[in-house]
């Protein structure tokens, strides 16, 4: 297992011919758990993104942390399920056919979730790397779909992240977008 220390790692996993990432985890994080814990082969790649500094631990060492010490057990299990619980809503944003209707789920999840409240609206930190991660948007094809968010004028994009002025019009547009995959047009 590895602890990030400072620095930042994707992770992510070869599917055919193609890398998907599945995570990009920050300072603070950690990876490589499952394989300790299921005594299997790692699943997934890990690479560093940014300069890291990492902690490596190993199987007899983080079973003995478990073992020991109950804060520390019960903070792993939290991130588990945390990450248990966006593996489930990363699945319910894959299953939206259109990539506009995944992005802007994305956005609404996240402002429930993390969102700030910001000059009357909400802002959610964030870049675009992470939300093409989120939404399975291929890398570089979010432009045209933060061309259609924009029109709407119901969220933008900035050097702080995304900023959503009104959410409830966010969601609006999201059913909007619901509707109109569902009737046609």
């Amino acid at each position: 297992m590895y602890i990030i220390q400072s620095g930042k790692v994707k992770i992510s996993k070869k599917i055919g011919n193609f890398e998907k990432t599945l995570a990009l985890l920050p300072t603070g994080d950690f990876f490589g758990e499952m394989s300790i814990l299921n005594n299997r082969p790692r699943s997934a790649t890990a690479t560093v993104i940014e300069d890291a500094n990492l902690l490596v631990i190993d199987p007899k060492t983080f079973e003995t942390m478990i073992r020991n010490n109950a804060e520390i057990a019960i903070r792993i299990i939290k991130k588990l399920a945390g990450r248990l619980q966006e593996a489930d809503h990363q699945i319910e944003s894959l299953l939206l056919k259109n990539h506009n209707q995944r992005v802007v789920h994305i956005l609404v999840r996240w402002a429930e979730a993390r969102g700030k409240p910001e000059n009357q609206g909400i802002r959610v930190g964030g870049n675009e790397q992470e939300l093409e991660t989120a939404s399975g948007v291929e890398s570089g094809k979010l432009a045209p779909l933060w061309d259609e968010i924009a029109k709407a004028g119901v969220a933008r994009k900035d050097e702080k992240g995304y900023f959503i002025p009104d959410l409830d019009k966010l969601k609006k547009y999201l059913d909007y977008l619901s509707m109109k995959e569902q009737f046609g047009g």
